[in-house]
């Protein structure tokens, strides 16, 4: 006897290709539908289990692009696991670009650059000759400059010599020489006569 009384479960399987009712089905342990006489199991398998088609049952297809146009079309995923509700959408054609054309684009670019690259890499050159023109001439120039300056004379005192013999007087005479040789008088036997004055007497004397 059952405790707790008689009791049924049905479980549904979906099967698109089962569409109505479709089979009603035991488990393959229990022929009769229960193992135990009180509580019964049975699957029923048809389309009506299925849930309703949604934009997460499809997917999309892009073709390649071929003449300037490429198509998308939608198909279901498989197993499809769903009945009714939303169908597939229409075919989209849209323009595009094929390969070809972009590896023009990219070969294009790929020689702008270089070009680019070939006239900074002359500017650079040409402007670093210029540098060096200008840098070499004004070494010259310095060379130049430094080979016509006089050479310094020689200050030091040789070994053995005295450093008096070396000395340079200045040749300006002191006033006491000029008012001598201005008053001093030649005599006819080749000797300077001197005029002399004394503070302590008015007589002049004559060497």
């Amino acid at each position: 006897p059952c405790g707790r009384g008689r009791a049924t479960t049905v479980r549904l399987r979906c099967d698109p290709l089962r569409p109505g009712i479709g089979t009603l089905a035991v488990p393959s342990k229990c022929p009769e539908g229960t193992c135990d006489g009180c509580t019964f199991h049975f699957l029923w398998v048809t389309g009506e289990g299925c849930p309703r088609c949604s934009a997460s049952h499809y997917r999309p297809i892009v073709s390649a692009c071929l003449g300037g146009t490429q198509r998308t079309t939608y198909v279901w995923r498989e197993p499809r696991l769903c009945r009714g509700g939303q169908s597939l959408p229409e075919q989209k054609v849209r323009g595009c670009r094929s390969l070809e054309f972009w590896l023009k684009v990219g070969i294009s670019a790929g020689m702008g650059v270089a070009i680019l690259l070939a006239a900074l890499a002359t500017y650079f050159w040409k402007k670093n000759q210029r540098l060096e023109y200008k840098y070499s001439k004004l070494v010259m120039n310095a060379t130049a400059k430094e080979s016509e300056l006089p050479a310094p004379d020689s200050c030091a005192i040789m070994e053995g010599e005295d450093a008096e013999d070396d000395m340079v007087f200045n040749p300006k005479k002191s006033l006491f020489s000029k008012i001598k040789s201005l008053t001093a008088k030649r005599t006819s036997d080749g000797f300077d006569s001197v005029l002399l004055k004394t503070s302590s007497s008015s007589t002049s004397m004559e060497l």
